[in-house]
């Protein structure tokens, strides 16, 4: 059998609209792919559902995995023929040992490539509003490792610090070097400078303070908060001011971005106060005070909330597009999927007399969606539409049908039945009105139209059907843990395929700080009867008007 390939992508430091074209392509033609844990789950989201997922960083149900064990199956896996992804967070050549993981797949024989990732050393200053350059502050920049592989076999002491085990985060399990995490790694000298005597011999670091200090402007350290009082230390008894602004940027790119700030006097007291912890990068120089300034991530509207989005998986990414433009994480649990109905006798058979219909009215983009695709299987196009007036219920369903070449004769101010006969555009008595929609759609339209003398006919052009997710016991988690700030229902068939696959004890015992937001009225009605209390419902029936609901309802409210 023929090696495979294997791939070393840069996932990004977390934001999964930062993974490359490059990189997207390459997972989603991967045989395998083995991620740390850091790796967002939006980008594992691309896989092919028959890929093979094997996490490699230390995280509850994903195993552990030794930098040699993560070697041996790259290798073993390429040799299986299969095409590997070996995901890395951030950028693989920047203290993500993907130049070790090239090295081992050179000598093996296998061909590799490597997709470089944003890193995060540059990615996570610039989401805190943080140049890591600028024309008036700062025309050098240095990468710098918190935490160094150990150098034996000096001699004398350059070092005045005690040395200690720590974990090696550029040399740890998994290889999230990169976003901070630490891993376990050898012996390395606390001070992180000159030389100390350690177990099992002499240590020496590679860095030279008495260059670096003084002799660049910015200075980014990754995977250096344990470290942080030795770097402070090392770098102003090298001869930096002091008085040198220093910034920690927390869990960077993502909604639980945090961002501390100091000087290099403060900054080890500020820290310890406020219990802040890895993973973080750490920024040190006159650059930071252009944050205030320039800060445009974490002063969102919606920043730090993560939205349960519950549409189909289909429909989910647009929702979750705009959730993300107003700062907020949106986390995808689709709970319907779009089916077509058991039978298309009753459609086909309205669709052969398009003819005798005065009317065609569409209640939703995906019921457009459905006939079209029909008309197609059937060998027709659009122009069999010719005969009968088009009405599309909501700007949506009217877009989808214009983006089929089809002109719109009637969209109502609002998308509630009572709405659409009151604004109907000629008296509907003794019209043929044709309705295509999904099969569990309210009957109130086609009543309220009969009432006025309508001769009306219904059609099942497409079901909505409950997802039987394998997210369901980690959506109740995060539920439980109050990790969800908002729940976000596109329709009355989300709110029923919700409660089929969380239960209504968990609902029940839902922190009182959860939001529950619907897109309109009869979402919310259908919520009620869920025994659920919807806190926002939008004046706009339509995913924009939803965030714009909430951003006008929660943007007042302080982000965690």
């Amino acid at each position: 059998m023929a090696s495979g390939r294997v791939y070393l992508v840069g996932a990004g430091p977390g934001d999964p609209g930062l993974l490359t074209i490059k990189g997207l392509e390459c997972i989603r033609r991967a045989d395998v792919i083995v991620y740390d844990r850091l790796v967002h789950p939006a980008i594992l989201a691309h896989a092919r559902p028959d890929a093979e997922l094997i996490c490699a960083g230390k995280a509850k149900n994903c195993h552990t995995m030794k930098q040699d064990e993560i070697n041996r199956l790259l290798v073993d896996k390429a040799g299986e023929g299969k095409t590997i992804v070996r995901l890395k967070g951030g950028d693989p050549f920047v203290f993500g040992r993907g130049g070790e993981e090239a090295e081992v797949l050179a000598e093996a024989g296998i061909e590799f490539e490597v997709v470089p990732g944003v890193t995060s050393a540059i990615a996570v200053p610039a989401y805190a509003g943080i140049p890591v350059t600028h024309r008036d502050f700062a025309s050098t920049l240095g990468i710098i490792t918190g935490h160094e592989k150990a150098i034996e076999g000096a001699t004398g002491r350059g070092g005045d610090g005690e040395i200690r085990r720590v974990g090696d985060g550029a040399t740890g399990r998994g290889g999230d070097a990169e976003t901070g995490r630490r891993g376990d790694g050898p012996i390395v000298p606390s001070p992180l400078a000159g030389e100390g005597q350690g177990e099992g011999g002499t240590l020496r670091s590679r860095i030279h303070w008495d260059k670096i200090a003084t002799g660049l402007d910015t200075i980014v350290f990754l995977m250096g908060v344990e470290n942080l009082p030795n770097i402070v230390a090392e770098l102003v008894k090298h001869g930096r001011d002091p008085s040198t602004p220093i910034a920690l940027v927390r869990w960077g790119t993502r909604a639980e971005q945090e961002t501390l700030v100091g000087t290099l006097a403060d900054i080890v007291e500020k820290v310890e106060s406020a219990g802040f912890t890895s993973p973080a990068v750490i920024v040190v120089g006159e650059v930071v005070n252009l944050r205030e300034k320039l800060r445009w991530f974490d002063n969102r509207p919606l920043f730090g909330k993560k939205v349960l989005v519950t549409r189909s998986r289909g429909q989910a990414s647009a929702l979750s597009e705009l959730l993300r433009e107003h700062g907020a994480e949106p986390i995808e649990f689709p709970v319907i999927r779009i089916s077509p109905p058991e039978s298309f006798d009753e459609l086909d058979a309205a669709l052969d007399r398009i003819d005798e219909y005065d009317w065609l009215l569409f209640t939703s983009a995906n019921g457009v969606r459905a006939v079209m695709d029909r008309l197609r299987e059937l060998g027709r196009d659009v122009r069999w539409l010719k005969g009968p007036k088009i009405g599309g219920i909501g700007p949506k369903t009217a877009e989808a049908v214009s983006s089929m070449g089809v002109k719109v004769d009637f969209t109502p101010t609002e998308f509630v039945a009572e709405a659409v006969v009151e604004q109907f555009p000629e008296d509907p008595a003794g019209k043929r009105i044709l309705i295509a929609r999904a099969e569990e759609a309210r009957e109130v339209l086609p009543g309220k139209l009969a009432e006025r003398g309508a001769h009306v006919d219904v059609v099942t052009s497409y079901r909505t059907e409950s997802d039987k997710s394998d997210e369901s016991d980690r959506i109740r988690e995060l539920l439980n843990s109050g990790e969800i700030d908002i729940i976000t229902f596109t329709s009355s068939s989300t709110v029923r395929g919700f409660m089929s696959l969380i239960g209504q004890d968990v609902m029940a015992s839902l922190p009182k700080q959860v939001t529950i937001a619907c897109i309109g009225p009869i979402t919310a009605e259908t919520a009620r009867k869920h025994g659920l209390k919807p806190d926002v419902v939008a004046e706009e029936y339509t995913i924009e008007g939803l965030v714009e609901a909430l951003v006008r309802i929660m943007g007042g409210r302080s982000s965690r």
